[in-house]
């Protein structure tokens, strides 16, 4: 499944602090204990394929066969990693927050993508995953995307306990989904 080019910024932006400590430490020998120290936190959250990727990345190999095998999101970040150790003016802001307004049709074209694409199901399936872990709104949204998947469309249902914020996510996600589904 492609990416739409702001699906790939949300990315980027969602993981800035990441891609730019990467990116830091990689360029300062004295900074290797921090950038191991980061990679085994992310390895024990589960990103085994995209730490080993960084890690040759790192080590000075740029093959695309270093990045080919991660799925969408990885891939994307370790490009992020790559280009901003070209060339550190491509590094996201260090405050980048992601745009709320992108992420419900983001959500929505996944979501609309994963009822026939495996790869869009497993991308959506590891975004959710990381969202339950932030706790809060975004595991009450990572909490609704099975019923969405498996075709609720119920506001009501969908919203029962939310923020105000997330709820406006939520009814932008169906209203994307709507107009998705009339295509």
């Amino acid at each position: 499944m492609p990416l739409l080019p702001d699906q790939r910024e949300q990315i980027i932006t969602a993981h800035a602090a990441f891609i730019r400590q990467v990116v830091a430490s990689s360029r300062n020998p004295a900074l290797r204990a921090e950038l191991d120290e980061l990679l085994r936190a992310a390895e024990q959250q589960g990103w085994s394929a995209l730490v080993g990727a960084i890690r040759r990345i790192v080590a000075g190999e740029r093959e695309i066969s270093v990045i080919a095998h991660l799925d969408t999101e990885d891939r994307v970040i370790a490009e992020a990693i790559l280009r901003g150790m070209q060339n550190p003016a491509t590094l996201p802001a260090p405050n980048a927050k992601p745009d709320a307004a992108l992420a419900a049709p983001g959500l929505a074209h996944m979501i609309h993508a994963a009822g026939g694409d495996p790869q869009a199901l497993l991308l959506l399936s590891n975004m959710a995953e990381q969202m339950s872990r932030a706790g809060g709104e975004m595991a009450r949204l990572a909490s609704i995307i099975r019923p969405l998947l498996n075709g609720e469309r119920d506001p009501d249902r969908l919203c029962a306990g939310m923020s105000k914020a997330t709820e406006q996510m939520v009814l932008g996600i169906l209203d994307e989904l709507a107009k998705l589904r009339s295509h």
